[in-house]
């Protein structure tokens, strides 16, 4: 068996790989980590337990609560939120740990479970790796020591968090959206009230849903982030300002011009880094982006004269680069965007808010404001059924990577690496010309599934 921590928390299909066990078993393991390093001493302690509307999720659900009550954990069960609601009600209410149930942008038939420290942080790569262990010491035998009586963990709803995170976001924000108008697609996932309501109460006029009526089973079924075609449709018939898609559990946001133009994660980037440099947040003058930021983005930050910071890609590595450093900016070009001042992981709805805020100040159209940088033709290709554990070891992949760097020179690049995710190798072709990049991208695609199949 493998690692069971990927880069954002334990994932895979729900009821086959992820089990109402493992759930149930992670969640012990957990609190017993936690509660061994101290971080309940002298307290009762709390978690706070959300998750998005796949149908997995309301057992999944069930699982985790029984885990953390069964340790001793008092539960707060705030239900349908998106991961960075989830993330922050944790730090607000002074939970000791939190949990999301989500695969984010993966198929309805996949889940994940992901713990937050105290805080609504990311948990550090040694917790996670104690935990792992903890569970596969004593999950086959139940030997973990086990409370009785009145030290058992008690569990409530908490309902207040839906108003409570939409309360900050509008908070936060620095001017209202009074006049735009606005489309918004929460993917049918955790975003599909919470996005609406903020934007209301922030004043613009949400003139059309899409991906609002989850049922269970249509999270990110032909609408959010990664199918945007509908949302172009809607922006250009409403004649929207603006529209913004979300993901599964709402911590990525990519948005369509009123022309009905994609704006991507590093052109949203450009445009906030722009703005807070102007208004005296862009902490050290850098954003933070990954070795998938377009070299556009490159470019178009030294032009601004805004430093780049380029990190392995994973929100979480962003996130770690940011923290250290004392960074305020940083994301990924897939709408990954986030905001330390304001937030501890990416947030789509407050990155939604915040382009749209700059929009409303400036008065000027998203599509100007995006043309801050000029996006380089870059080809994604997915590449499913292979060996993902031998991209780095393969002596001919390798091979086809330098001839395909050699044929590009410096008007291009190339990036391969399996995903952290899911299982797939990641082929990124960039080049001047969109029809080399495509060509190059098809021909090590079928390099890695001659030599990784």
């Amino acid at each position: 068996m493998g690692r069971l921590f990927g880069t954002d928390g334990v994932r895979g299909v729900a009821n086959a790989d992820l089990t109402a066990e493992l759930a149930l078993g992670l969640s012990v393991a957990a609190a017993h980590v936690l509660g061994d390093a101290g971080a309940f001493e002298g307290h009762r302690p709390v978690a706070v337990v959300g998750r998005d509307p796949r149908a997995s999720g309301e057992f999944l659900e069930a699982a985790v609560i029984a885990g953390l009550a069964s340790s001793g954990v008092d539960v707060l069960r705030v239900g349908v939120l998106p991961t960075p609601a989830v993330a922050y009600l944790t730090g607000a209410l002074g939970a000791d740990l939190g949990v999301m149930l989500s695969a984010s942008h993966n198929p309805m038939p996949d889940n994940g479970i992901k713990f937050l420290a105290r805080g609504g942080h990311k948990l550090a790569d040694e917790i996670e790796d104690a935990i792992e262990e903890q569970y596969r010491s004593h999950a086959a035998d139940g030997s973990w020591q086990r409370p009785t009586g009145a030290a058992v963990g008690r569990v409530r709803s908490y309902d207040e968090g839906f108003d409570q995170y939409i309360a900050h976001l509008v908070a936060v924000l620095p001017n209202r959206l009074d006049g735009l108008r606005v489309v918004i697609d929460g993917a049918h996932g955790a975003a599909a009230r919470i996005s609406p309501e903020a934007f209301a109460r922030a004043g613009a006029e949400v003139v059309h849903t899409l991906g609002a009526e989850p049922d269970g089973l249509n999270i990110n079924d032909g609408v959010g982030s990664t199918h945007i075609e509908k949302l172009r449709t809607a922006v250009l018939d409403h004649r929207a300002d603006l529209g913004l898609a979300h993901d599964g559990d709402a911590d990525r946001c990519l948005a369509v011009d009123a022309g009905g133009n994609e704006v991507d994660g590093d052109q949203i980037l450009a445009i906030l880094a722009i703005g807070m440099r102007e208004a005296g947040t862009l902490r050290k003058n850098t954003v933070v982006g990954t070795v998938m930021s377009n070299l556009g983005f490159k470019l178009a930050m030294e032009r601004e004269s805004i430093d780049l910071v380029q990190t392995a890609v994973g929100d979480r590595y962003v996130l770690e680069s940011m923290k250290e450093n004392g960074y305020s900016l940083g994301g990924e070009q897939s709408g990954h965007v986030i905001l330390l001042d304001h937030a501890t992981t990416g947030d789509g709805t407050l990155t939604g808010l915040m382009l749209a805020a700059r929009v409303a100040a400036t008065k000027q159209p998203l599509a100007d404001l995006a043309s801050v940088m000029t996006r380089l033709p870059q080809v994604l290709i997915n590449v499913k059924g292979v060996d993902r554990s031998r991209v780095r070891s393969s002596e001919e992949l390798a091979a086809a990577v330098a001839a395909a760097e050699a044929e590009l020179g410096s008007t291009g690049r190339v990036l391969l690496r399996p995903s952290g995710t899911e299982p797939l190798v990641r082929v990124m072709v960039e080049a001047a010309e969109a029809g080399q990049a495509q060509a190059v991208a098809e021909r090590l695609a079928d390099a890695v599934r001659t030599h990784l199949g």
